[in-house]
């Protein structure tokens, strides 16, 4: 009893480290054009402001929020500079689903899974939609749960404090 109560206390003294220091962790995913695993704090270019999707294929608001950001984009990237990927937290066997989604939908932007939810653990965070927004520095300079038609205007205008 008393190891599993120290290990609880390790595993919420990491989080409040993590949480407190914003540095991003080297939890494994794995990129889907490549097919290879990846430590996540390796998928963020240093010195570039990254915004950073998490989503599922059955969420709903998810894919509507990927679909937003990339029909603004293209006015977005005029003003600013900055990297734009997606996570999926979808389960291994899915894995298929989510490559074909994303290919469906001509994502030309780096796509990952996330198949054991190890990252999301890492990140802190448990449902989906959710969204980061990594800064010059690689550490999470904003974050925010769930989505509305229209809060995407908010997080770009955090891209462009971020990227001065």
């Amino acid at each position: 009893m008393k190891k599993m109560i120290v290990l609880i206390m390790a595993v919420f003294a990491i989080s409040n480290v993590w949480a407190q220091s914003g540095s991003l962790p080297n939890t494994q995913i794995k990129d889907l054009k490549t097919n290879k695993k990846v430590d996540f704090n390796n998928t963020v270019e240093e010195g570039k402001v990254t915004l950073v999707n998490f989503w599922a294929t059955w969420c709903v608001p998810c894919k509507k929020e990927i679909k937003n950001v990339i029909k603004i984009m293209p006015e977005w990237k005029k003003e600013v500079d900055f990297n734009y990927m997606t996570v999926s937290v979808d389960e291994a066997r899915a894995e298929g689903l989510v490559r074909s989604y994303a290919k469906s939908q001509g994502w030309d932007f780096p796509y990952f899974i996330d198949t054991n939810s190890d990252l999301m653990r890492s990140l802190n965070f448990r449902t989906v939609p959710f969204t980061i927004i990594v800064g010059k520095d690689g550490k999470v300079a904003y974050s925010h749960q769930g989505y509305e038609e229209g809060s995407e205007h908010e997080v770009f205008e955090k891209i462009k404090e971020l990227s001065k």
